[in-house]
């Protein structure tokens, strides 16, 4: 897609990317600077909102040096006092989103924000109200990837926050759930090959316990949709 193509396209449209951290304090920048090339490139108007858990490691520091280096404009620091989960954190983002759009994703950079505007075209091209990632389809790929790991999604406001709001999963399990509410909702779902990579800086977030809270939100949600 051409530099400035999107405003011209369709003005109007802004995404707001949220992007929950814990201990990322490596990765962070690394994803922002990312993020900011790739929707300056294509032309998008956009937003980050870094929703950080409270990470002992320094990641809210190094959020607020990027808030200054891109503006508070660009950078949207909305951070909670401890590490509450994933659900609740895009729960959270959403309250603060000022784009119709919203893309949720990992900080870890197993998401390249180089697919962004892939979303983007097969979003409008279809009208779709979710947009997700996926390794099946196309040139899609994996490396070192986990099966737990949170896919890239594109979604309509309004339409993420209803799904939010049929949701019961709190954990790792809740992107699963929120795309499979999208089907019993009957929104419509268009799919982007894309290659996962495994974290860049840091260790999985996903301990003994977190698999064992993962394997039985999996159960709970095969039993109870």
């Amino acid at each position: 897609m051409a530099s400035g193509e999107g405003t011209e396209r369709w003005r109007g449209d802004k995404y707001s990317v949220l992007l929950p951290t814990y201990n990322e304090r490596d990765n962070l920048p690394l994803i922002v600077w990312l993020l900011v090339r790739y929707f300056d490139e294509s032309g998008f108007d956009y937003e980050i909102i870094i929703i950080d858990d409270g990470s002992p490691d320094g990641t809210l520091e190094a959020a607020k040096q990027l808030e200054q280096i891109y503006g508070s404009d660009k950078i949207l620091l909305r951070p909670r006092e401890t590490k509450l989960g994933l659900g609740t954190a895009y729960i959270h983002g959403i309250q603060h989103a000022n784009g119709n759009f919203v893309f949720i994703m990992d900080a870890d950079l197993s998401h390249h924000p180089k697919f962004i505007p892939e979303f983007i075209k097969k979003q409008k091209e279809g009208n779709y109200d979710v947009v997700s990632g996926t390794r099946y389809i196309g040139n899609g790929g994996v490396f070192g990837w986990d099966l737990r790991r949170k896919l890239i999604r594109l979604y309509r406001k309004e339409v993420l926050q209803k799904l939010v709001e049929k949701c019961v999963s709190k954990g790792y399990v809740f992107q699963m759930e929120m795309i499979i509410r999208a089907r019993q909702l009957n929104y419509s779902i268009g799919e982007v090959p894309i290659t996962f990579v495994d974290r860049v800086y840091g260790e999985s977030k996903l301990g003994g316990n977190e698999i064992v809270s993962f394997l039985k939100g999996l159960l709970h949600l095969f039993v109870t949709t």
